[in-house]
């Protein structure tokens, strides 16, 4: 039911989206009345798409080729909607502008056929960085430690649809180069069910690090039962932190790892988190604390030294960036919160929806602690 509600009000917007795009770009371009009726019978065939692509969602059997076609959609009218925004302000511009008619018409076909041809270069370049993902290295400092630690954070990675066995075992490949201590999994690893994901998870047991691989679930975990999830995750020798905590490293010269459930689990009422139960009986060491959300943040305060975030993708197409930051205090990148406490946001090393990113790379961390 949460889901017909969600794609009845998705459907909704992004059609809205596309007669906006109709009514206030195609309707205005200089063109002829056949190339703006081709633009609109593509706006609507876009729109289908969008329709076709929320009820294969989750059907397994709909080929990877299609699905691609399918989630498209979804990215190009949202950036064909915040092109005809600024469009639109440009157009007033140039109406307004003390010259000619005539040059005033020559202004108006070059920023036609600018915004059009813009339109079409950004679509197609946010859909180059969302298979391309990047290595961002982060040097932290955390007071008290007494040796350096190479942790590398994979987060947000939606395995289902086009996240696929081949897109994780490139993803293994490339982290196993990095050396790591340790390697943690903050959230939204799983995004189908959980039998249709083994493929690609089994790819995980290729990990490789001096002290193992670390999980905690994100919100979508709940969507496709969280049970099940982390019951199969803990199979291939990852360890699932469910509020608590463990020792990385040789005695007195290492860090606490902690890990908490995400907090969608207080909106279900069931697996939710409970940072007092992961912090227990940690001593005056170091600790670094697993919280999908970055607005956990505010329930952590000064309790742990470094919170390691996922779940905003980094806004994943701008400007979608802006509308998150209403819901979370940290988009991306490492923070300081308070004396104490830091906390770093991964941007995403998978994507959602549209395999599209702009304004936001898909990103594997390797966080240096000194």
């Amino acid at each position: 039911m949460r889901f017909i509600i969600f794609a009845t009000i998705f459907f909704i917007v992004m059609s809205l989206f596309s007669l906006y795009v109709s009514k206030r770009f195609v309707k205005k371009l200089h063109f002829s009345k056949k190339i703006k009726h081709l633009i609109n019978t593509f706006l609507a065939i876009n729109l289908l798409g969008v329709l076709a692509y929320m009820l294969a969602r989750y059907n397994p059997s709909v080929p990877n080729w299609i699905y691609f076609l399918l989630s498209v959609p979804i990215g190009i009218i949202f950036l064909l909607f915040i092109t005809t925004i600024f469009y639109d302000l440009l157009c007033v511009i140039v109406n307004r502008a003390p010259i000619d008619e005539k040059r005033r018409g020559f202004f108006k076909k070059s920023l036609d056929i600018g915004a059009l041809s813009l339109a079409t270069a950004v679509n197609a370049k946010a859909m180059y960085n969302a298979r391309n993902y990047q290595v961002e290295e982060v040097d932290v400092k955390i007071k008290n430690l007494k040796k350096p630690y190479n942790i590398v954070q994979l987060s947000d990675i939606h395995i289902g649809g086009l996240i696929d066995k081949e897109f994780i075992a490139s993803i293994v490949k490339r982290v196993n180069s990095l050396n790591a201590d340790i390697v943690v999994i903050t959230g939204d690893l799983v995004d189908t069910n959980i039998k249709y994901a083994q493929a690609a998870l089994e790819e995980l047991k290729n990990l490789k690090s001096t002290y193992g691989t670390y999980f905690i679930v994100g919100n979508h975990e709940y969507f496709h039962g969280v049970q099940s999830i982390i019951k199969y995750v803990n199979s291939l020798g990852i360890k699932t932190l469910e509020n608590e905590n463990i020792y990385i490293g040789e005695k007195n010269q290492g860090f606490y790892l902690a890990g908490v459930y995400d907090l969608m689990g207080n909106r279900v009422d069931a697996y939710k988190p409970d940072l007092k139960k992961a912090l227990e009986n940690i001593k005056e060491e170091p600790t670094i604390l697993l919280a999908h959300q970055p607005k956990f943040i505010e329930e952590v305060k000064d309790s742990v030294d470094l919170v390691l975030s996922g779940h905003t993708h980094g806004g994943q197409i701008f400007p979608f960036n802006f509308l998150v930051k209403l819901q979370q205090p940290y988009i991306k990148g490492l923070h300081k919160y308070n004396v104490k406490t830091q906390i770093y946001v991964n941007k995403g090393t998978g994507f959602w929806g549209p395999p599209m990113r702009l304004g936001s790379s898909s990103e594997i961390t390797l966080l240096k602690l000194t």
